[in-house]
């Protein structure tokens, strides 16, 4: 008996957990506009605004990688065969240089997944 009930408290406890990080990943996108502020140093996001430092990222969600008009990109970006969805959104705003090796983003990257999942949040708007 005490075995089956601690069975069930570990799987309640896995569900629970499974929950609150269904719940972090949810993004809102409000707060990422704000997150999103130490982006816009080099980003804009205006559609078919200028680039800035980096590319224009604005319809950036379900875009080819290195594909943005008038946009100097790295050899490493233009062959990365990425697709900006935002699984691969989330692993480059945490390490650039480690999702695209020799890439130009001189970022570091966004280490707080919630604050990633809103900064993502708040792309995905912007359509």
């Amino acid at each position: 008996m005490i075995l089956k009930n601690v069975g069930i408290c570990l799987v309640a406890g896995a569900a629970f957990l499974s929950l609150s990080g269904a719940a972090q990943a949810a993004g809102d996108p409000t707060a990422g506009k704000s997150v999103f502020a130490r982006c816009a140093i080099c980003h804009t996001v205006v559609k078919g605004g200028p680039n800035g430092i980096g590319p224009n990222i604005f319809g950036v969600v379900g875009r080819k990688a290195g594909s943005a008009p008038n946009f100097n990109y790295s050899a490493a970006m233009k062959s990365s065969g990425i697709t900006w969805m935002a699984d691969k959104l989330d692993a480059y705003i945490t390490h650039p240089g480690q999702t695209v090796p020799g890439n130009r983003m001189a970022f570091a990257g966004i280490s707080n997944a919630q604050q990633r999942a809103d900064v993502i949040a708040y792309l995905q708007t912007l359509k």
